[in-house]
């Protein structure tokens, strides 16, 4: 999120006044091209404390409160502002930004359109009107919006990428039924494979709820592991999820879970090299017919350039069996995710140690190395297919090989 507000912010910057600015306007320019952005709010409170009345720095206090995510304040302070210059497009596109940022989608239409009137021909208004008629479902006015950004800036990258085929998810649609198969060879036993269905919902902006079955042919086993799970949005970057499962274990799955996860999500910035951070914390616990598990997995997910991502997550687990004393076992997995095609998106993972705690022969039992990759093809805003395949090397010369496919449709 950081990563817009910022190059919002500073496209707006760039449409004041050509002429020579004053000093003070200069040093924030100068922080907030260095991401200082405590610093170039320093410098406007000292130019406000000294002339309460400069509109230019009101203008600039409030778009640096808006980058910081102070948005009540910086709404308040754009609308001081345009009490004084009603009509200056900057200050009315970064109160529009505000109220997009808040998803109050028709008081930003509304701004925008008050812009409009002002200056039909600003290229940077129009594109906020499309991305803001898009949010609201209004999809053929915005890509009527999005030509007429083509015509005022042929070189507007994002135009052009809105009206391309789109291939995101809907934000209409909201539930997700997703079936997928998978297939588990091994060198030492026979081959085991499951099925697995899911139905994700999104209920409101904040409640979204996941139901889950797995069923497998494990081991000479036919076993069902049944999971469900809540998350609740504390705010825009924070969310809390709680759920549980049990199933017919015949002591090769869980008879019982517990889990309960946070995450929050932390913007850097448009101009650095990793633009955004989530930030994430799992506990589980597990109990299998004799064995009890509880795991811990805090994991960190990058956003970077070009829209690819690297996560890194580590497990500690510590595993109790009858008889013997408990044991804490180490695993880790890193991903890698790139896009290969506006529809297709690949990943490549690695990990090491007993990374899956979710069948009892992975539980502290051995020492592995795996390798995977996957990719993610987008059929429609309503469909998308998923393949996988990994390789694991395991101790005691002993190997797995994995693969598998998925189905997901969205209504």
């Amino acid at each position: 999120m950081a990563a817009v507000l910022l190059a919002a912010g500073l496209a707006a910057a760039s449409a004041v006044a050509q002429s020579e600015e004053p000093g003070w306007q200069q040093q924030v320019r100068a922080r907030v091209a260095a991401q200082d952005l405590p610093g170039a709010l320093g410098i406007v409170e000292k130019r406000l404390a000294d002339v309460p009345a400069d509109a230019e720095a009101i203008g600039w206090r409030a778009r640096i409160l808006a980058w910081t995510g102070r948005w009540a304040e910086a709404e308040a302070g754009y609308r001081h502002a345009l009490e004084a210059s009603p009509r200056d497009v900057d200050l009315l596109s970064g109160l529009a930004d505000v109220l997009a940022w808040q998803s109050r989608w028709d008081e930003s239409l509304a701004v925008l359109e008050r812009a409009r009137a002002v200056d039909p021909g600003r290229a940077d208004v129009m594109l906020r009107r499309g991305r803001v008629l898009r949010a609201i479902g209004r999809e053929s006015e915005a890509r009527s919006t999005f030509r007429q950004v083509l015509i005022l800036d042929p070189d507007s990258v994002e135009a052009r990428h809105a009206l391309e085929p789109r291939f995101e998810p809907d934000v209409r649609l909201r539930h997700e039924f997703r079936i997928g198969h998978d297939i588990d060879r091994y060198n030492f036993t026979d081959d085991s494979h499951s099925v697995t269905t899911s139905l994700r919902s999104r209920w409101s902006e904040r409640w979204t709820s996941v139901v889950a079955g797995n069923f497998q042919h494990r081991f000479g086993q036919d076993v069902g592991r049944f999971t469900s799970s809540l998350t609740y949005r504390l705010s825009r970057r924070d969310a809390l999820t709680a759920g549980g499962g049990t199933g017919r274990h015949r002591g090769v799955v869980p008879r019982g879970e517990v889990f309960l996860e946070y995450g929050r999500g932390i913007p850097l910035g448009a101009t650095s090299a990793v633009r955004g951070v989530e930030l994430s914390v799992r506990q589980h616990w597990l109990w299998f017919r004799d064995a009890r598990v509880v795991a811990v997995t805090p994991t960190a997910l990058l956003y970077l350039p070009r829209d690819w991502t690297w996560s890194l997550g580590v497990t500690a687990a510590r595993s109790r069996f009858p008889g013997l004393e408990a044991e804490w076992s180490p695993s880790g997995i890193t991903r890698l995710g790139f896009p290969l095609h506006r529809r297709l998106r690949g990943e490549v993972f690695f990990a090491v140690g007993t990374e899956n705690f979710a069948q009892l022969d992975q539980v502290g039992r051995f020492s592995a190395r795996t390798w995977g990759a996957s990719g993610r093809y987008r059929v429609s805003p309503r469909q998308e297919v998923t393949l996988y395949g990994l390789y694991q090397d395991r101790s005691l010369d002993r190997t797995q090989t994995s693969f598998g496919w998925s189905y997901a449709l969205r209504f």
